[in-house]
């Protein structure tokens, strides 16, 4: 549009020099054309209009927001409506305490309170995107600025608000996937009232004060001492099972000779080996009467 208003301008120039005297006067015509061809080409610029892929474009009208929405491609339009642009393709935006890796300079994490009063950082990302048919309301009512003005400030309040109703332990570990949830449906209700979807929560990364970090790995250590300890109590167990196994076998073993082999039977078991040393031919045994009447055998060598 600003060729088109620079002809006009050469145009008002060209007459102004058509009134003058010689020699401005000559000029006229090559300023006269020069403008008329400025407002033609500036037309021309200003009724094609292409739409970048990923976006709409949004028409004002003399201020007026227009409720056609320019879909991606080339169009044709008046050339004095002016055309904003709204990306709608996902967006991400993140708050994160590490420095140059959200949208804010330096520490951008949301600092909240838990249910036990102890101050837990959470790094946020919010995946997000306009609306394409929702993009004239966000022009009229909110702007351009939609980031500043809706997704960081219902993003942040979502989370301290809905933080407070748990303590900083569950945050961190078995209510996390809850608290994600809640968090969500907030964020999705709060954006569909202004044009905006949102498509994910990712709560990036939660730190606990020192303290508490310091609890919990303690108990991490205590536990794991104990399962450490049940390990080999359980061993001993096994082991004196098995030594209680080994001796009610000696046990038995032993009152199964005692009841079970009678002297007489011994006499015999110990005649039958005197017998076979006495014929040996390595051996000369002379037998005498010995205690209890078992007889007591003399290698002569």
């Amino acid at each position: 549009m600003f060729i088109a208003v620079l002809g006009v301008i050469v145009l008002i120039v060209g007459i102004v020099l058509k009134r003058s005297p010689e020699p401005a006067g000559r000029f006229n015509g090559v300023v006269t054309t020069v403008g008329i061809a400025l407002v033609v080409l500036g037309l021309l610029l200003n009724i094609f209009k292409v739409i970048e892929p990923g976006k709409v474009g949004v028409q004002t009208l003399f201020g007026k927001v227009q409720d056609q929405v320019l879909e991606s491609g080339l169009h044709i339009i008046n050339p004095v409506v002016e055309i904003t642009t709204f990306d709608v393709q996902t967006q991400t935006y993140t708050m994160s305490a590490v420095n140059n890796e959200g949208q804010k300079e330096g520490d951008d994490a949301i600092r909240v309170l838990s249910s036990d009063g102890l101050e837990v950082t959470i790094d946020l990302s919010v995946l997000y995107k306009v609306k394409p048919d929702k993009a004239p309301y966000i022009m009229q009512n909110i702007g351009e600025n939609y980031v500043d003005k809706i997704v960081r400030p219902v993003s942040r309040t979502a989370i301290r608000d809905n933080a407070v109703a748990y303590a900083a332990v569950d945050l961190y570990s078995t209510k996390r996937q809850e608290f994600q949830d809640k968090i969500n449906r907030y964020i999705t209700a709060s954006f569909e009232k202004r044009g905006l979807e949102l498509q994910q929560i990712l709560v990036r990364n939660i730190t606990l004060p020192a303290s508490v970090r310091a609890s919990i790995e303690s108990k991490i250590n205590a536990e794991q001492d104990a399962q450490k300890m049940e390990f080999v109590l359980q061993k001993e167990r096994q082991e004196a099972e098995r030594k209680r196994v080994e001796a009610q076998g000696i046990a038995d073993y032993q009152r199964i000779l005692s009841t079970g082999l009678s002297d007489k039977q011994l006499q015999y078991e110990a005649i039958k080996a005197q017998k076979e040393i006495a014929l040996s031919p390595n051996a000369k045994v002379i037998i005498i009467g010995g205690k209890g009447g078992n007889p007591i055998m003399i290698n002569d060598k």
